[in-house]
């Protein structure tokens, strides 16, 4: 993996770690999402102003990936709700490596050595750990384990569309920007039925919420144009560093607890990480 790619994908796991904190941390996080929504048109707009279109190959995997991106948003919704960011963050994003690795196997052709089979194994045995730590647990929290579960599952859908759509699209700037335009149906939903809502909110929480959007828009499109300059499997993998900054945000910031199960859970991932990213 360049060291380019490895750079900007470590960016976008910071930043996405921080804006799911964000969300989770919101008093009204149906709307702090359709503010994050809209940060994805606006700057869509902008970038397919300036890009050349996407080739016709893409297209498909545009419509695609937008239409689990609302899935994706639904379930992350329920699962913070109902979960600590610290256990469902982890949960979450564990096993997008795990099921990319597989659809890129499959899809694109690429393999598995034997470090990044330990490396999934890693990450499967701190998802594992994450998922029983604490007396209130995932395990006994069936609703929020399947949210957990099923954001996962959507994740390494969405990233492996993404990857392979980006490739087809010779205007990765073009494919990003549409992308994200998808997403004005996201607003228009919300808008329509919560507007009287989202207007008096937008003014004292427009600080926070353009934050949260911009972190999400810049940690997606950085994922994006990683995809071309590495395998896919290594890029997903990488980006699971935002595992270990959620937990440390779940621990130091929301005080949940127990932290040392939380934080071992998260160095066997990273361990994880850093043996796919290698190979």
């Amino acid at each position: 993996m360049s060291s380019l790619a490895l750079a900007l994908v470590l960016t976008a796991a910071v930043l996405h770690a921080a804006w799911n904190a964000m969300v989770k941390a919101g008093s009204d996080r149906a709307l702090i999402l359709a503010c994050v929504a809209i940060a994805h048109t606006v700057v869509g707009a902008g970038m397919i102003a300036v890009a050349p279109a996407p080739a016709p190959e893409s297209w498909p995997y545009i419509a695609a990936s937008a239409a689990l991106h609302y899935f994706y948003y639904i379930l992350l919704f329920l699962a913070y709700r109902i979960g600590d960011l610290s256990q469902v963050y982890p949960i979450a994003r564990g096993l997008s490596p795990l099921l990319v690795s597989i659809g890129a196997f499959v899809f694109a052709g690429e393999f598995l050595s034997l470090p990044a089979a330990a490396g999934i194994a890693l990450i499967s045995g701190g998802i594992a750990l994450l998922s029983f730590a604490g007396r209130r647990t995932l395990a006994a929290q069936p609703a929020a384990l399947g949210a957990a579960v099923s954001t996962g599952v959507v994740i390494a859908s969405y990233s492996l569309v993404d990857g392979i759509g980006v490739r087809l699209s010779d205007s990765p700037f073009g494919y990003t920007g549409w992308l994200f335009v998808s997403e004005a149906l996201v607003v228009a939903v919300v808008a329509r039925r919560r507007w009287g809502q989202l207007r008096p909110l937008a003014r004292p929480i427009a600080t926070y919420t353009l934050l949260a959007g911009v972190s999400a828009v810049s940690a997606y499109a950085l994922v994006i144009y990683a995809n071309l300059l590495a395998p896919l499997g290594a890029v997903s993998a990488v980006r699971e560093v935002s595992v270990v900054v959620a937990a440390g945000i779940g621990v130091l910031i929301f005080g949940e607890r127990p932290w040392k199960s939380r934080v071992f859970a998260a160095a066997a991932v990273t361990a994880g990480v850093v043996l796919l990213a290698a190979n």
